[in-house]
């Protein structure tokens, strides 16, 4: 069975290392959120779309309750380069009994695109599941038009399995194609080398 844990419990913990740290959303992160988040072209494939201060509220408002209820882990993402928050990624459709779990609800504000935030947050992801709660797949899915997030996926070692066609209704009402990924635990090892192994991003200064 792997190791024992409560992963509702164990799965909300603070991860960390020389260049991103990921916490679970308080309401204390609710500006410096907001402060990256009021961008049209992070929402372009998300399942909710931002577009102003109401839809803000109900977005970070449902990350909060979800966490409460032990629907998903809401991470905020801290850059250590600039000590702003950068995005969010979360856990969640944690189905313990079976060691599974999604890395999802993925999104990083324009300044932090590019720098190595994105694989370092899912490395720290990828390594908390495997290593301290035990889990047998890691599995992610994106919009089949996404081809920056698939091209993410593929590069932190994630094997492309197949597409649900029209997963789900998207904002404006179109249907999703969905393309679902996934780490095995018997893959992790090769894929913890390969990511560690890569040279480091040299951070380049944010936009303005």
């Amino acid at each position: 069975m792997g190791i024992e844990t409560d992963w509702a419990a164990d799965a909300a913990a603070v991860l960390e290392n020389d260049r991103v740290r990921l916490a679970p959303v308080t309401e204390a992160d609710r500006k410096p959120v907001r402060a990256v988040a009021m961008d049209p072209d992070i929402w372009r494939y998300f399942v909710t779309a931002v577009t102003d201060e109401t839809d803000f509220k109900e977005f970070f408002d449902t990350g909060l309750a979800d966490q409460a209820a032990g629907r998903r882990v809401v991470f905020a993402i801290t850059d250590k380069e600039s000590g702003r928050i950068a995005g969010s990624m979360s856990y969640g459709n944690m189905a313990e009994a079976d060691r599974r779990l999604e890395i999802g609800w993925s999104w990083l504000g324009r300044d932090f695109r590019g720098r190595g935030v994105n694989r370092w947050a899912k490395y720290l992801l990828l390594e908390h599941a495997f290593e301290r709660l035990g889990a047998e797949r890691v599995e992610f899915k994106t919009d089949v038009l996404n081809t920056q997030a698939r091209r993410g996926l593929a590069n932190i070692g994630a094997v492309e399995e197949g597409t649900l066609r029209s997963f789900n209704f998207m904002p404006g009402g179109r249907r999703r194609d969905a393309v679902f990924y996934s780490v095995l635990r018997d893959e992790w090892p090769q894929v913890k080398r390969e990511l560690a192994a890569r040279p480091k991003v040299t951070p380049k200064a944010p936009e303005r």
